[in-house]
């Protein structure tokens, strides 16, 4: 009898396609990044205006990169941790491909105007179809492997993967309700204040569960292997996991305080959103404490690093989303850069470099090699870690400047500075967040380069299934 292997091929697979779309999205973002500093870079083209190219950057890095990212752990993970070979190689390829058309189809509609205008999920309804079979396909994969699984407990890892993957499809479902008026184009069937809160019911839970929930999963697992140490508290994080789930949901009309969305609702969202800072913060400390007794690879490994930072950054991030989610501070940040500095300090200091030192641990051994260049990782770190601290603090101050600029009145009761003031006054911060994103995308080119020299020349294995235990 053959001994039973994972699959790792469709692992590796996504892996790879991490860094390549890491690339791709991260490059757009730094190209729409220059337009704003010097808008004559679009060159009068409506392709690459800012409106179209900004969707692409947004869906490229959450949906190409992250998405990749999300399919590839969680597919390594719930094999490894519950001894079992994932439940269909064929629907295991599918997600794969589909994945691959979804992100390619985006970069080709995208930049052709073609879209319904709702954050993070701008594409038309053909593609929205095919999103769906793909993450069904996901779906009975992953819980599929679950079902199957030869031990006895679920690795509290993939009760994250398993609540982001059903909640995403929930959220995907309603908020894409549209009815389709041609190949191209479909109308939303909500209107008005009701579009608006399903529209930020679903963007904030791409937050919550896609680069949040998903995420974790990843810290629980990559934590813990990269330390050699068990997980801080086993019961901390599942406390972590049901006060994370329950509450997340809630927390999306903090997007349209000082709109029409009738006042109990905006308050609601801005309560669930300061009570989620104690699950969220609960999750930080018992990843970082998971190095308690090993806190000196901090000093030797970079890929501890690269885990250990993402935890502070979503520390920071989730204390600074709450406190942004007052209404008294709301007033001044809405619609300003402070929010694009919040979410980036997310995005980069979190879900990119918590990927990126998952990725630094799972290639090697998907490859069975050894990683080429630690020094490479040491400076892939300090560079990206330096961008993201240039790209967050000028969109701080940039956003901070803006919402005392516009609420700033002379005594007359007129306004003080006109908008294209406010516009020339943010020119600098806008430069110093173009270099920012450029050292951020420098050290993923590195990244690339490293995981390409490891990569070069390996024979690809397959990792044996460990025989279930006997019972003693």
């Amino acid at each position: 009898m053959a001994e039973a292997t994972y699959n790792y091929k469709v692992v590796r697979q996504f892996a790879i396609m991490t860094i390549v779309w890491g690339i791709v999205g991260m490059a757009v973002g730094v190209y729409v990044a220059a337009e704003l500093a010097w808008p004559w870079l679009n060159f009068d083209l409506p392709w690459i205006t800012f409106g179209r190219l900004r969707p692409l950057h947004t869906n490229a890095v959450i949906f190409a990169f992250g998405g990749s990212a999300l399919f590839a752990t969680s597919y390594y993970v719930v094999q490894r941790t519950c001894h079992t070979r994932l439940f269909s190689d064929g629907l295991a390829a599918f997600t794969f491909w589909g994945w691959q058309v979804v992100i390619v189809l985006a970069a080709i509609t995208l930049p052709l105007g073609i879209t319904e205008s709702r954050e993070y999920a701008e594409l038309e309804w053909p593609v929205d179809v095919l999103i769906t079979f793909v993450w069904v396909a996901y779906a009975v994969v992953f819980f599929g492997t679950i079902v199957k699984r030869k031990t006895p407990h679920i690795y509290v890892a993939n009760w994250f993967y398993g609540a982001f993957i059903l909640t995403i499809a929930m959220l995907h479902i309603f908020n894409n309700l549209a009815i389709p008026v041609s190949l191209t184009k479909s109308y939303s069937v909500y209107a008005g204040a009701q579009d608006a809160m399903v529209q930020w019911w679903y963007g904030h839970n791409a937050v919550g569960f896609f680069l949040t929930a998903g995420f974790l999963g990843m810290m629980y697992y990559f934590v813990p292997k990269q330390a050699g140490r068990p997980v801080y508290s086993y019961r901390l994080s599942i406390v972590h996991f049901w006060a994370l789930i329950f509450t997340y949901i809630w927390a999306g009309p903090h997007h349209l305080h000082y709109t029409a969305l009738p006042d109990w609702a905006q308050s609601l969202g801005m309560v669930m959103s300061l009570i989620l800072l104690a699950p969220s913060w609960g999750g930080m400390i018992n990843g970082i404490m998971t190095l308690s007794g090993a806190w000196e690879k901090l000093r030797t490994d970079p890929i501890m690093r690269f885990l250990i930072v993402s935890l502070s950054f979503y520390g920071m991030s989730t204390f600074e989303g709450p406190m942004m989610a007052i209404k008294s501070v709301n007033a001044l940040s809405h619609y300003t850069d402070w929010t694009v500095g919040h979410v980036h300090s997310g995005a980069l200091g979190w879900v990119g470099l918590v990927t990126m030192g998952s990725m630094y641990y799972l290639i090697p051994r998907l490859f069975n090699r050894e990683l080429y260049s630690l020094a490479l990782v040491e400076w892939h770190f300090w560079i990206a870690t330096v961008g993201i601290i240039f790209y967050i603090t000028s969109m701080w101050v940039s956003g901070i400047m803006q919402g005392l600029m516009w609420r700033a009145v002379n005594e007359d009761g007129t306004l003080t500075y006109s908008f294209i003031e406010s516009v020339q006054a943010m020119h600098p911060f806008y430069a110093m967040r173009f270099l920012g994103g450029l050292l951020f995308l420098t050290g993923m080119c590195i990244m690339a380069f490293n995981i390409f020299m490891t990569i070069k020349g390996a024979k690809t294995v397959e990792a044996a299934i460990p025989e279930p235990a006997h019972a003693h």
